[in-house]
C-alpha cells in the first residue's frame, strides 16, 4: 500500500550556474558533431548512457560530472521560469 503523504525533495541551489556551464559546453559540442542535441540530450537524462554524449570536447566527462536528479531540476524550473 502507498503512502498517503508527498515526500519533500531538496537540492542545493549553487550548483546552478555549473549546470548551466556544462549543458551549454555539451549542447555546443554535439551540435558541433551534427547531432541534434535535444534529443542527445535526452536520451542520456532518461537513461544515463553516456553514449548518447560525444567525447568531443569532452563533453561525455562534462555531463557525467552532473546530477541528474539536480539537471533535471534546473531544466524543470527554466522551463516553467519562461
Amino acid at each position: 500500500m502507498e503512502p498517503d503523504y508527498t515526500r519533500k525533495f531538496s537540492i542545493r541551489y549553487e550548483k546552478d550556474p555549473e549546470i548551466k556551464e556544462v549543458l551549454t559546453s555539451v549542447y555546443s559540442s554535439l551540435q558541433e558533431k551534427g547531432y541534434n542535441p535535444i534529443n542527445q540530450i535526452v536520451g542520456y537524462i532518461l537513461s544515463e548512457d553516456p553514449t548518447y554524449i560525444t567525447n568531443y570536447n569532452n563533453a561525455r566527462a562534462l555531463i557525467r560530472k552532473l546530477d541528474r536528479d539536480e539537471l533535471l531540476q534546473e531544466l524543470v524550473k527554466q522551463y516553467l521560469r519562461d
